[in-house]
């Protein structure tokens, strides 16, 4: 079992105190947190836990929404210290589900804490020795770093930059399919940035590679935090293609299709909740990615907003 103390959570505890009465305040006693290991053990009396088992977090069903339970340091103590997993799970009335498959039936606030938690854990657990001693390192009370005791050498949480970009041709957008999506939805392509690359060389790379087209210009969107496969940085853009040079070649190892889409069709589509059914003809009906994915944002902004000013690569 492995507990997340979500910092963020215990502001209510602290505002009889008006520690947290600014964003400044807040950051700075946040980040004393990282790095004072008092400071933290102290916090952790009266903070909110969630917990979670092999990188799955506790998790109760309440009609079509997963509800992220919190619980105190006593009441988890008490409880881990009697109960296996399947007597935990009927004690908090919950289950321990894959955050992949409950992420979008979440809440945006604990989807975005329990995303950063389980991307925490899974780096704890993959980074327990020194890369160059070889030795076993420690974590921090916090869990903001890990140290090599016999160099003392400091490692830190990272994430991988991924590229998410939506292609158009200004009057329609490119969507694309890993075999490994749910059946009938396409997004926008994506890829991790490689060493050495700017954000617009790693745009323009995969496009190509990824349908054969080249990138005339691009616009940064947004950013977003996503746990999976081991906590990525997408960093979202928009790109159109060259005049006339629009017709895809498919990497069909990266990708299970690709295809251009109309404002109509993909407006339609936005409209529509996120179909779990197959038609009668065998066939599974075009949607998109719901809501919470950056993906989402990305396609969103260009059907209400297609002609957007967009800048050279």
């Amino acid at each position: 079992m492995s507990l997340y103390c979500g910092i963020t959570r215990r502001r209510k505890s602290f505002w009889c105190c008006r520690l947290l009465s600014t964003y400044v305040t807040k950051t700075r006693y946040l980040s004393e947190l990282k790095e004072d290991d008092d400071a933290c053990k102290k916090a952790q009396q009266t903070g909110a836990f969630y917990l979670f088992h092999n990188l799955a977090p506790l998790l109760q069903k309440s009609e079509h929404q997963y509800l992220a339970p919190q619980h105190s340091l006593l009441e988890l103590e008490r409880l881990l210290a009697s109960l296996q997993k399947p007597e935990m799970e009927t004690e908090l009335k919950g289950s321990f589900i894959g955050l992949r498959k409950a992420l979008f039936q979440l809440n945006v606030k604990d989807a975005s804490l329990l995303s950063t938690a389980q991307a925490l854990l899974r780096w704890h657990d993959a980074h327990q020795f020194c890369s160059r001693s070889g030795q076993p390192t420690k974590k921090n009370v916090a869990g903001s770093k890990r140290v090599c005791p016999s160099n003392k050498i400091i490692y830190y949480p990272q994430m991988t930059p991924v590229v998410i970009t939506l292609v158009s041709d200004g009057t329609r957008c490119l969507l694309a399919r890993q075999s490994s999506f749910p059946k009938g939805m396409y997004s926008a392509l994506a890829g991790f940035c490689d060493i050495g690359e700017s954000l617009e060389e790693a745009v323009r790379r995969e496009v190509a590679e990824e349908v054969g087209l080249e990138v005339e210009r691009l616009q940064y969107s947004a950013s977003q935090h996503w746990p999976f496969p081991n906590g990525a940085l997408m960093i979202a853009c928009h790109a159109t293609v060259k005049p006339g040079q629009t017709e895809i070649q498919v990497n069909l190892r990266e990708l299970e299709a690709a295809a251009w889409f109309s404002h109509d069709e993909v407006a339609t589509a936005l409209r529509k909740d996120n179909p779990s059914y197959q038609q009668q003809n065998g066939a599974f009906p075009f949607w998109l990615p719901p809501k919470l994915a950056i993906a989402h944002q990305l396609i969103k902004e260009w059907v209400e907003k297609p002609t957007c000013s967009i800048l050279p690569a």
